[in-house]
């Protein structure tokens, strides 16, 4: 479950670092970073048998 709890950490690092720039291509490519960890929880969660995260960015 740690390993679930990181990628969410990590997801919503790169969500926080997207509010504070100014530009438009850095905040999407840093959007889609946090994407790619929120399925990586996801899908690890799935391993592990647990419910998935629920998908709240920003939240």
């Amino acid at each position: 479950m740690r390993l679930v709890a990181e990628y969410l950490d990590r997801a919503m690092q790169f969500e926080r670092m997207a509010e504070y720039t100014q530009d438009p291509q850095l905040r999407q490519q840093l959007l889609q970073q946090s994407e790619a960890y929120r399925k990586l929880a996801t899908k690890r969660a799935t391993q592990l048998g647990v419910p998935p995260p629920q998908a709240d960015p920003g939240g």
